[in-house]
Order: structure tokens, then sequence, then C-alpha cells
């Protein structure tokens, strides 16, 4: 399966190296690149890209906005987008995730590392790093009071666990070992959290819990 790839950043020269390794890899494939967020979301719309590496700050209408237009878009739904920024502690980063992001990146991230997200992404996964997104999102969420999400309520505490531990860092995997329980009901679990929360994505679980003070 081949996987269409939409880059998005100001710098030419960002561009191009994107661009060089998109082109390196024989399961993916330029969809087309844009250098502003208008620019973004029209070709979002034109190609309907699998996945879109996006700069998280750029003229005329920033990655924030441009990824607000891209995910609430339901003929976009299958387009995951990747946000890059420069710094690991950005503040829009938090805005991010919650407008939808399926992750984010740090530009001078190994390319090998930039290859992965893309896989993970196209295959409906979150690149979400142990380590830097939660450290984003505790400092940008507890600058704010706690907001209970209104379906919080809905879910078992089966799944309240499992979300919790989502927030921590936690794959299906690590959370299907820490639960003595098999990886297939530990996905069941995280699937059937994100549909009661309305969360696009495991990123949009995290900001949930620690919006609802879970962690």
């Amino acid at each position: 399966m081949t996987i269409s790839v939409a880059l998005v950043d100001d710098q030419a020269l960002v561009r191009m190296g994107l661009r060089a390794l998109v082109e390196s890899e024989d399961d993916l494939h330029l969809a087309g690149e844009a250098s502003t967020g208008q620019q973004a979301v029209a070709l979002a719309r034109r190609t309907r890209p699998d996945v879109m590496l996006m700069d998280i700050r750029m003229p005329d209408g920033d990655g924030i906005s441009a990824l607000t237009s891209i995910t609430a878009d339901p003929e976009l739904a299958g387009t995951r987008v990747i946000m890059l920024t420069t710094f690991e502690l950005d503040e829009y980063v938090f805005a991010a995730l919650q407008a939808g992001a399926a992750g984010f990146l740090i530009k001078d991230s190994e390319p090998t590392e930039l290859l992965r997200a893309i896989r993970l992404a196209a295959a409906g996964e979150s690149l979400l790093s142990p380590t830097v997104t939660r450290t984003v999102v505790e400092s940008f969420a507890r600058r704010s009071a706690v907001v209970r999400h209104p379906h919080l309520d809905a879910l078992t505490d089966r799944e309240t666990e499992i979300v919790t531990l989502v927030a921590q860092g936690l794959n299906n995997d690590e959370i299907a070992e820490r639960l003595w329980i098999s990886k297939a009901t530990a996905r069941t679990h995280v699937s059937r959290a994100m549909i009661k929360l309305s969360a696009r994505d495991r990123a949009q679980l995290v900001v949930i819990a620690y919006q609802s003070g879970l962690v």
C-alpha cells in the first residue's frame, strides 16, 4: 500500500529536505506541497493525502488554524496531520493536540523517526512520545482549571484506568502487560474509550485525561 504525503512549511529548504526523504521511500508518494495555512487546507481538500506534515507556525493562517479546518471537515477524516515544531515546549503543541493532530515532531528529528511517524499515522496510530508529549501536556494543561469531560462518566472503571495509562504514555502492549490482559482486550478498551469520548485518536485521549484531572 502506498501512503500519500503532503508537506506544508513556509521554508523552501525544509520542504526540500522533507520531499527528498518522502521520495526516497518506495511506499510513500508525494501528494503536494504548500507554504501557508490557507494553501494547506486547499491542498488537503484537493489531494486528500493520507498524512500531512505541517509546520505549527506559518504566515497567512497558521498551522493550528489550518489543522482545525482540516480535522473539522468530514471529507478529510482520512487525513492524519503531524505537526512539526522547532521547540519541544512549544505553546502551540497543546493547542494542536486539542485540535486533532495525530502527534508532533521536532524539526531536527532523525529521518528514521520521521518515516516511522508517517507510517504510524497512516495506520491510524498517534505519534506520542512518552516523555516530550507528556511534558508538553502537563506544562500547558495544568495552567488552566480542571474541566471534566462531559462523557467521562460513560466510561467503565477499566476504560477510565486505561485512558489514564494512555495519558502516561503507555502503548497497547504495555497496557496489556500492566493490567494482565490480552493485547486485543487493551486495544478494544482504548477504542471504546475513544468512541465514548468522541476522541479522534490517542493524542486526544491524552488531552482529555489531563484536562479532566485523571493524571
